[in-house]
């Protein structure tokens, strides 16, 4: 396994050569869909996804997986998960890291993906206090979202 490392360069290279192609190919078409208003924004509650402790490969894969469900595609099974136990409309998106499962509990609103946790699955389960936790952050920020609606509609 001398060469292992390596191969982890090539393979860390490649996936960045692959995200400027991307990038490049996108740059335009994502600039209208934005204009257009037909992407839906992401709304971070809570964590956020950078390297580290995300590794680059594990990083495109949630930026892509992200992007597909921001211009309203369905994931399912291995990528998403329903996740009821938090609320209606709430998933939790699956990516394999190196030795590390993270995992971004989020909520799929009609104008938003709503973020509400990242964080490294270490168990078979989602431990209750991030389900407990999620379900509180989106709480407020439904209520938030309502208190703002209010007020706008009064002035």
């Amino acid at each position: 396994m001398a060469g292992a490392p390596r191969e982890v360069e090539i393979q860390i290279r490649l996936i960045c050569a692959l995200d400027a192609v991307y990038q490049a190919a996108h740059t335009k078409c994502d600039i209208i869909r934005a204009m257009n208003g037909e992407d839906k924004p992401l709304v971070w509650l809570h964590g956020e996804v950078k390297t580290p402790p995300f590794t680059p490969a594990a990083r495109f894969e949630t930026g892509l997986l992200l992007r597909q469900l921001q211009q309203g595609e369905n994931l399912g099974m291995p990528h998403s998960r329903p996740m009821p136990s938090i609320g209606k409309r709430c998933h939790e998106l699956r990516v394999r890291d190196e030795n590390k499962n993270w995992r971004i509990m989020l909520r799929i609103d009609d104008d938003a993906i709503i973020i509400a946790e990242v964080f490294n699955k270490t168990t078979r389960e989602t431990p209750q206090s991030v389900i407990d936790n999620c379900g509180r952050r989106l709480n407020k920020f439904d209520a938030d979202s309502e208190e703002k609606t209010n007020e706008s509609s009064q002035t």
